[in-house]
């Protein structure tokens, strides 16, 4: 009989979960924490209505949606469960002292947890979660301790007793992992749904771009023709004037070429490069940069490892990142590019102490036309993650600000030694 009660109150511990789901997905209100508050106090209230009394206990898994709450909805959802939690058992009367008391202990750990528990990954925080879900029974069995020393209990009731706690136990932490990884599911559809509005809005600025930009390379690059062969034969005042427009032209061009970098990256020579050279090579170019804008490069790099890419659009997409951290980073600040290689991945690390980004712009970043910059057109970095990006690898950025920005790429790659292998199984 008890296991069917607490499979019951599984059903309603999941309740929560299908209603958001199904009435609250794609919906603002459903990443409200006053929302993921209501849902599991009704859990709460449920778990309770529905307890199985035995040996002048109750149990149920009434601690399962507090921990859930707090997890994933925060303090106020938390909050709000708890509250929740001690009107319910007020009302239903009982022992108020060792029900308030169980209630925040309960409460305890998963607000202990809260602060480090969205630093970690899906998979991670299914795990603290199921741990976190322990702790309730832990207090149940001291409880049921308790219990058996005040009441004198016989060897048959403490059995019976271990033998409800073992099952409490085993179906609590199932409700909570069970709950954990449909809550999960639930945050990695909403990602993938960005993901895929991110990817179709990059798609149709892509193929606008690239549309422009071709008509309009074509003539641009027959007008510089012929400003170049006036610029070489003008010799009065107007030749001061011709290199201004040919400054600006080359510069309208460089655009345009980004614009076509951004629609679809073009490798013409695919090549097995050293990654740390090719560091090497954009830091010693933007070294003159760096010292007149009075900023200090400091690099540190992994020899032997190799990427197989196009060098010289790596090293664009690395002098627009490397660019961006110096322009970021105020006169005596310092700049930090690390590489290190885990496995087939090797991590480019571009960190500076500026103005920093708040999430807002975090979120914005990679998107057309969108700069953080006074003078800039958002090129680059849109540039850089689609090179990256066609290059099978990633980007990531994190910032806070008046802290500094951190950017790693992760591209694949290959130990030296791996590289004749490498060469003959192509």
């Amino acid at each position: 009989m008890l296991a069917e009660k607490l499979l019951l109150n599984v059903l309603i511990i999941l309740l929560p979960i299908f209603i958001h789901s199904v009435l609250f997905d794609n919906k603002n209100v459903g990443k409200s924490p006053y929302l993921c508050g209501v849902l599991q106090s009704i859990a709460v209230v449920l778990s309770l209505v529905f307890a199985y009394e035995e040996g002048g206990l109750y149990w149920d898994l009434r601690y399962v949606p507090l921990v859930l709450a707090f997890l994933y909805g925060g303090p106020i959802a938390g909050g709000m469960v708890l509250v929740t939690y001690l009107a319910t058992r007020t009302f239903m009367g009982g022992d108020l002292l060792l029900g308030y008391a169980s209630g925040f202990l309960a409460a305890l750990v998963p607000l202990l947890f809260l602060k480090k528990f969205w630093t970690f990954d899906a998979k991670k925080r299914i795990r603290i979660a199921t741990l976190v879900g322990l702790w309730p029974s832990l207090s149940m069995l001291v409880i049921l301790v308790a219990n058996i020393f005040i009441n004198d209990a016989t060897a048959e009731d403490t059995n019976q007793l271990m033998m409800n706690v073992a099952i409490f136990g085993a179906i609590q932490v199932f409700a909570v992992w069970i709950a954990s990884i449909l809550n999960e599911s639930m945050i990695e559809k909403d990602l993938m749904r960005k993901e895929i509005l991110r990817a179709e809005k990059l798609n149709t600025l892509g193929e606008l771009a690239a549309s422009i930009a071709h008509e309009i390379r074509n003539p641009l690059t027959v007008v510089k023709g012929f400003l170049q062969m006036m610029h070489k034969q003008e010799k009065g005042n107007n030749h001061y004037y011709l290199s201004l427009v040919l400054t600006e032209l080359g510069r309208a061009e460089s655009i345009i070429n980004d614009y076509l970098n951004f629609a679809k990256p073009q490798f013409e020579k695919l090549e097995d490069a050293e990654l740390a050279e090719i560091i090497s090579e954009v830091t010693l170019l933007l070294e003159a940069f760096a010292a007149k804008e009075g900023v200090q490069v400091n690099v540190q790099l992994e020899w032997g490892v190799y990427v197989e890419t196009d060098r010289n659009q790596l090293k664009q997409a690395l002098v627009n990142i490397i660019k961006n951290a110096i322009e970021a980073t105020d006169e005596g600040g310092e700049v930090h590019i690390s590489q290190n290689t885990v496995g087939h991945e090797s991590f480019i690390v571009v960190s500076d102490n500026g103005k920093g980004m708040d999430s807002a712009q975090i979120a914005r970043l990679g998107t057309l036309f969108y700069t953080t910059k006074d003078k800039g057109t958002g090129l680059g970095t849109s540039v850089s993650i689609k090179i990256i990006e066609a290059m099978g690898g990633s980007i990531s950025f994190k910032s806070e600000k008046g802290v500094g920005t951190e950017v790693t790429i992760m591209l694949p790659a290959y130990k030296k030694e791996n590289l004749t292998l490498l060469n003959q199984q192509k």
